[in-house]
């Protein structure tokens, strides 16, 4: 298996984990996923769509890697618009980490998906 669809294949598994632990109430303290990430129901949503896609990508090195071209720009604009907005994203509200952790996720998909 390629690196691009390892990272595809990671990626996907980090992304349905933190979705389905940000449902479960022994990983969230006053809506904050491991007391640091704001999260609710539409954030967890989009966690497990991410992570979705990126095992169904996975399957092939060229979906792998656009997957991390379209992936690392949504996440981009998705930083950008929480730090422009103070994390008010339409029907998702992030706090800094939130913002932090999506920018450096679209540098990283950015790269992968560019390099690799």
């Amino acid at each position: 298996m390629s690196f691009i669809r390892i990272m595809a294949v990671l990626f996907g598994l980090a992304f349905l984990a933190a979705g389905i632990a940000g449902f479960m109430p022994m990983f969230v303290t006053d809506g904050n996923l491991l007391g640091l990430f704001e999260v609710n129901t539409m954030h967890n949503s989009v966690h497990l769509a991410s992570g979705a896609v990126a095992l169904l990508c996975s399957f092939h090195a060229k979906a792998a890697k656009a997957y991390f071209i379209i992936f690392g720009l949504v996440y981009g604009v998705v930083a950008v618009l929480g730090y422009v907005n103070a994390g008010n994203l339409m029907v998702m509200h992030m706090n800094m980490a939130d913002n932090m952790l999506h920018a450096g996720i679209a540098v990283v998909s950015l790269l992968l998906g560019f390099f690799f």
